[in-house]
């Protein structure tokens, strides 16, 4: 028996989209919300305090954790993050957490004014709306691993539809032209579809790469294959310093971060939480978009040593464009344009869900008129 490839992946395509059609919606609009987090919540009045002195010299990091840590009032956290100021006027961000602990994080994040060490205010990493929004599209609000693993696959199931999407929109010689726009005259079944066409093929690389960079995020070590060999994601080196020795101040672990990188350009300081932990530092390039992958550089807590760098432009195309993946799918490092596209590209399930089911609506309809008028007559010649 033969079978009719084009018809079979249509049925496929159509099937899949129905069935998966909420939660693919609500993936993709929370992933648009999330392009554009920090300026909704400043637009709702939800954003971090500012500072004025933006010019004035910064004090110590371990002063400003030494201040958020008298502000924590939960013994069970520790910091495990330090953001200093991203731009002028923004303050210092000490979070605080529970190590090893799975799930949605539990912890707060203090403010610190950096040029006086002091406290500014308190957020809850699991309150506020937006990062409710976090919580659902990263793992549909589960608090295990199976929430984040079903969203991995919704992304399979958006790489299928746009990839059948392109089989079922191949128009035939002569119809090039016409399959790029929605014409004017469209009404009915044919606007939805040429509206579900048009858009798809025009936003399809996007798309793909949007949903792809998602589907790595979750199943690194699968996907790394695609780009020459599973991810490096080695855990740390481990640090080995006598019972008695103590810790350096942290500011000391930065200094030799930088002068090993060449950049002052500091993203995130992770304190070392156990005595066999070094500390991380993660630092930028100069003209690195906020965002793009980072340098990571590890150092030994106790004497200021540099242990370890990673570098992801000093590997393979291959782990560069892994390490490119997060900040791909979140809009990140590469500018407003991209930024812009990633937020229109959430917005596509919803229209790829009112388009596909309105099409197939209206051909059952429209089959069920033809039916009706077809027994008419045949009522009608008896």
């Amino acid at each position: 028996m033969k079978i009719r490839v084009r018809p079979l992946l249509a049925t496929i395509h159509l099937w899949t989209g129905i069935a998966l059609c909420l939660p693919l919606v609500l993936l993709g609009i929370t992933g648009a919300l999330l392009v554009y987090d920090h300026d909704i919540e400043a637009l709702f009045g939800d954003s971090p305090p500012q500072i004025a002195r933006s010019n004035v010299a910064f004090v110590p990091v371990e002063a400003q954790i030494a201040a958020a840590k008298t502000a924590n009032t939960d013994a069970s956290l520790i910091p495990v993050a330090y953001t200093p100021p991203q731009v002028p006027g923004d303050v210092a961000r000490v979070r605080f957490g529970q190590v090893g602990r799975g799930g949605p994080p539990v912890g707060a994040v203090i403010f610190v004014d950096p040029t006086n060490a002091t406290v500014l205010g308190m957020q809850n990493t699991g309150a506020g709306w937006m990062r409710t929004v976090h919580v659902m599209h990263g793992s549909l609000g589960m608090r295990d691993r199976t929430g984040r693993e079903i969203v991995g696959w919704f992304g399979v199931a958006m790489l299928f539809l746009g990839v059948s999407g392109v089989v079922m929109w191949w128009p035939r010689p002569g119809r090039w032209a016409a399959a790029f726009k929605v014409s004017s005259k469209a009404r009915g079944q044919r606007l939805h579809r040429e509206l579900h066409g048009a858009v798809g093929i025009w936003s399809l690389l996007v798309f793909i790469i949007v949903s792809f960079s998602g589907t790595y995020i979750v199943f690194p070590e699968t996907l790394g294959t695609v780009f020459g060999g599973a991810p490096t994601n080695a855990p740390p080196p481990k640090v080995e310093a006598a019972r008695d020795a103590t810790m350096l101040p942290l500011d000391a672990s930065i200094e030799a971060a930088r002068a090993v990188v060449g950049s002052d350009i500091i993203r995130l300081v992770g304190p070392a939480a156990r005595r066999d932990q070094p500390v991380r530092v993660q630092l930028a390039r100069a003209g690195d978009k906020e965002g793009a992958p980072t340098i990571s550089v590890f150092v030994d807590p106790f004497t200021a040593r540099v242990l370890d760098v990673r570098d992801p432009n000093q590997q393979s195309t291959g782990r560069i464009v892994q390490a490119w993946q997060r900040a791909i799918h979140a809009g990140r490092g590469l500018g407003p344009i991209w930024q812009a596209a990633v937020f229109i590209s959430g917005l596509l399930p919803p229209l790829f869900a009112i388009t596909g089911i309105s099409m197939w609506l209206l051909r059952r309809r429209a089959r069920r008129a033809t039916d009706e008028r077809v027994r008419a007559a045949l009522a009608t010649s008896s």
